[in-house]
């Protein structure tokens, strides 16, 4: 049986894409070296685990200061990143919340835009609640935030569905006792769900 459903938040529920808030304000080359070449993705990382905005731009004076434009313009920019809701997930979590199943968020999220998610996917206001990474200073996949979202919610964790679209977390969710799907599209975790005996329409 199935307590409960924790869902990550960028690219599960809304959709998430750094390319954007920079597409059209930044030459493709200087994007794709921001982005790939230093590794963003990385970078951003630490924003998720607790680093201030103001932190992370002296890091990168000190380190890579040709990358100091295109970080300027996808904080100034962006809400163009968070380009709306993941398509089907909206009405995933409506039927979910209508069934009466404890709804959950767990992402990887700085602290300072956060507040910019609902805007963007507004089923997140939906969910009882949401334990953001960068407001606790511990990210995913750290088995700490899977040991404090238990602690905070009174979760079984072996009744309790996390889904989310890095296989790193999922792996580490599941090494946390929980019932961890990897998530690709709202369909599929739909099915995921009605297999575990959660009655949800089928579409």
């Amino acid at each position: 049986m199935i307590d409960a459903v924790v869902l990550d938040l960028g690219n599960v529920l809304v959709r998430w894409d750094p390319y954007l808030a920079l597409a059209g304000r930044l030459p493709a080359g200087d994007t794709e070296a921001f982005l790939v070449d230093f590794d963003f993705m990385a970078f951003n990382h630490q924003q998720d685990a607790g680093r201030s905005w103001a932190d992370a731009r002296a890091d990168l004076a000190a380190s890579a200061p040709e990358h100091l434009p295109a970080l300027d313009l996808y904080l100034e920019h962006f809400t163009d990143a968070i380009a709306g809701p993941v398509p089907g997930s909206e009405q995933l979590v409506g039927e979910l919340h209508d069934a009466g199943i404890r709804l959950l968020g767990l992402t990887n999220w700085s602290a300072e835009t956060f507040h910019l998610a609902e805007h963007a996917a507004p089923v997140i206001g939906l969910l009882e609640d949401v334990l953001v990474s960068g407001e606790v200073g511990v990210a995913k996949p750290d088995p700490r935030i899977f040991a404090l979202l238990t602690q905070r919610y009174g979760l079984r964790p072996e009744r309790t569905v996390f889904a989310d679209d890095s296989a790193a977390n999922v792996a580490a969710g599941a090494a946390a006792g929980y019932d961890a799907v990897l998530f690709t599209t709202a369909d599929a975790l739909r099915a995921d769900l009605v297999a575990r005996g959660v009655a949800l329409p089928r579409t």
